[in-house]
């Protein structure tokens, strides 16, 4: 049984916790880029590039963001498809999209400074309120509590909470516990030490409880069961799809087409194709969905491989063939942009991943594009 949830400074030791949380942090925290700059456009950068992934991955991204794309204006004036390109490989596209949007929402309503309010902020496009919350406490010392997977992870432990916190029970919860816990002295330092806490120590595998500030005041470290929390929900089975796409040549030239810009990785470029449905093959299903996206006929020559990808929610096994053009001239029906391209060209264009994986193919014609009509 879970002891009572602290709600007030009576349940629980707060200036003990509160010093040796931020004492611990002074001496162990990471020196990350964004911690020695925190203008509201860095943390916010910083904040949008590490969701859903890790430190390190996001570490040479963000150097390279900022050095093109220094400030709110820099970023509201860039084309998409430089944003795009920057981002490329870092994944979930549409954190890049909504930054770009959210710098000209900013450029157009506050004339390019960060709004301060988290009314304000709370309106700008890919900001929730985990985010609002680590920038306005981090860069305005307003004293907001962030709530992100770390968090959760040390509160569930810290008082055994059988909740699981993703659950619509938990979000409130675990929200509640974090506003009665907040450090409103030092809010800003607060929030990133018990994320970082989380990130380094207080691991969802292998905790290190011997080297955790807290270890006297947790009672999963107390009763040595540290692994049973956080409570998890039931994970529903993740769904798999088959894709197909067509490599489309005509005179040594190459077809892309960009995503439409609300679809899924919308605003990048990709070799045209689609699902495939019940009772087509993959051969059939590239004709008919690149007919269906950019009005053109064409014809599946030969198989270049199968590529295995995983996304958050599904994963995919793509289909990529060598195709003709036999007819037609490319139109937008599917797409917001269609371009012939050299291969040399392709890495000059943001793409998904599982596309990217094919370059590597394809910087050579295969032989019977440059030797004109195969006769099949």
């Amino acid at each position: 049984m879970a002891k009572p949830l602290p709600l007030s400074n009576a349940d629980f030791p707060l200036p003990e916790y509160h010093q040796r949380l931020l004492a611990w942090y002074e001496r162990e925290n990471r020196d990350l880029p964004w911690r020695r700059d925190r203008t509201p456009y860095a943390v916010w950068v910083s904040e949008i590039m590490l969701q859903q992934t890790q430190v390190r991955s996001v570490i040479p991204y963000f150097q390279r963001f900022m050095q093109v794309l220094p400030g709110i204006t820099e970023l509201a004036d860039a084309d998409l498809s430089l944003v795009l390109k920057l981002w490329e490989g870092l994944g979930y596209y549409a954190r890049a999209r909504n930054l770009h949007a959210a710098a000209r929402q900013i450029a157009q309503e506050h004339g390019s400074r960060f709004p301060s309010t988290m009314q304000s902020v709370s309106r700008l496009p890919g900001i929730g309120p985990y985010t609002a919350a680590a920038i306005l406490s981090i860069s305005f010392g307003q004293k907001l509590a962030v709530v992100d997977g770390n968090v959760n992870r040390v509160l569930a432990r810290l008082f055994r909470i059988d909740t699981p916190p993703r659950s619509h029970q938990g979000k409130k919860l675990f929200a509640r516990i974090s506003d009665s816990l907040l450090d409103g002295d030092n809010p800003g330092d607060y929030n990133q030490a018990l994320m970082e806490l989380g990130a380094l120590v207080c691991q969802p595998r292998n905790p290190d409880c011997h080297a955790c500030p807290l270890n006297s005041l947790c009672l999963a470290a107390r009763h040595r069961d540290p692994h049973d929390y956080p409570r998890k929900t039931p994970k529903r089975p993740r769904p798999h799809h088959i894709v197909a796409v067509g490599v489309i040549w005509r005179d040594k030239k190459l077809l892309i087409a960009r995503r439409l810009e609300k679809a899924m990785l919308g605003g990048l470029w990709e070799f045209p194709g689609g699902k495939v449905e019940t009772g087509e093959t993959p051969q059939e299903a590239v004709v008919r969905e690149i007919r269906e996206e950019t009005g053109i006929e064409c014809r599946s020559i030969e198989k270049i491989g199968e590529i295995e990808h995983g996304y958050t929610h599904f994963s995919i096994t793509l289909h990529a063939f060598h195709c003709q053009h036999t007819s037609g001239e490319p139109q937008t029906l599917g797409c917001s942009d269609v371009r012939w391209i050299c291969p040399s060209e392709l890495e000059d264009y943001a793409f998904p991943r599982a596309n990217s994986k094919l370059f590597v193919k394809l910087q050579h014609p295969p032989t019977w594009a440059l030797e004109g009509d195969p006769g099949v």
